[in-house]
């Protein structure tokens, strides 16, 4: 019997691949997006009462080196001002006490700039007349330094690179799960990608912001480097198994579900950072 809708199947395949295309994309931007705000060195937003006034924030954990970081508090009320204290972190310091710096409309902390990868912690109060200064966060912060990371030949590949090969990742393991015939094709990109964008510029990135290529296992506990590595070594083993079986796409789901899990966890933990406590 003639197919009464010429074309039909392909068009419904299209239709299913633009399906899984897109619920990979959703699926991947949403990943990005809360691995990035639950991530160390993003910055922290807030509201505190002063008096009977309400005062928003928004509080930096990440600075450029050259010079010292700057951390600005809105404060139209000319009444307002405040004290912050800091130290270097991981140390023994004693905390170091300054008055805030009002220009215009703000009132500014200057934290000492330190070599990259070094960390600071700090807190900022902030009262007004008559009304003792309140603190903004209730634990201090951590700010870590870091150098220029060139963005187009280095760190803009390197993130498109990253975002690209998880995009192909979840479309691999929906091709598995739908056992559609793409899944190798797919295991193969996403490997590529995570090998390219995360085990050769990401250490690439590393040097430039922290001065060193690896400090994932053995040599350190850096999980971004360790989580990379690991999501690289499940599609690995994906395709290895693919190659001797077609049809064991289970590896490929559970490589998709770790790549899913691991870029989920917030980058930059355990990263790099200065130990103050063995010196200057």
């Amino acid at each position: 019997m003639a197919e009464p809708f010429p074309g039909g199947e392909s068009d419904r395949m299209r239709s299913r691949s633009l399906l899984l295309w897109a619920t990979a994309l959703l699926i991947t931007l949403v990943s990005a997006a809360y691995q990035r705000m639950t991530g160390p060195t993003y910055p922290v937003r807030g509201r505190v009462l002063v008096g009977s006034q309400e005062l928003k924030f928004k509080l930096q954990r990440s600075h450029e080196n050259p010079g010292d970081a700057e951390i600005a508090v809105s404060a139209l009320d000319p009444k307002m001002f405040g004290t912050y204290e800091y130290r270097r972190y991981p140390s023994s310091d004693a905390w170091t006490t300054k008055p805030l710096e009002r220009k215009v409309d703000l009132l500014i902390a200057r934290l000492p700039g330190q070599a990259a990868a070094g960390k600071i912690s700090y807190r900022i109060f902030i009262g007004s007349a008559g009304i003792e200064p309140v603190p903004l966060t209730s634990e201090p912060l951590i700010l870590r330094f870091k150098d220029y990371v060139p963005l187009i030949p280095v760190l803009i590949p390197h993130i498109a690179l990253m975002f690209v090969g998880m995009l192909c990742s979840t479309r691999a393991g929906f091709e598995a799960l739908a056992r559609g015939g793409g899944t190798r094709v797919l295991a193969l990109w996403t490997a590529v990608l995570i090998f390219a964008g995360g085990l050769v510029l990401g250490p690439v990135v590393q040097k430039f912001a922290f001065g060193a290529y690896w400090t994932g296992w053995p040599v350190g506990n850096d999980l971004t480097d360790n989580k990379t590595a690991l999501a690289l070594i499940f599609w690995v083993i994906a395709l290895w198994r693919l190659r001797k079986n077609p049809d064991e796409r289970g590896w490929v789901m559970a490589a998709a579900v770790v790549t899913l899990i691991v870029f989920a966890i917030p980058h930059s933990v355990l990263g790099s950072q200065l130990d103050y406590t063995k010196g200057p």
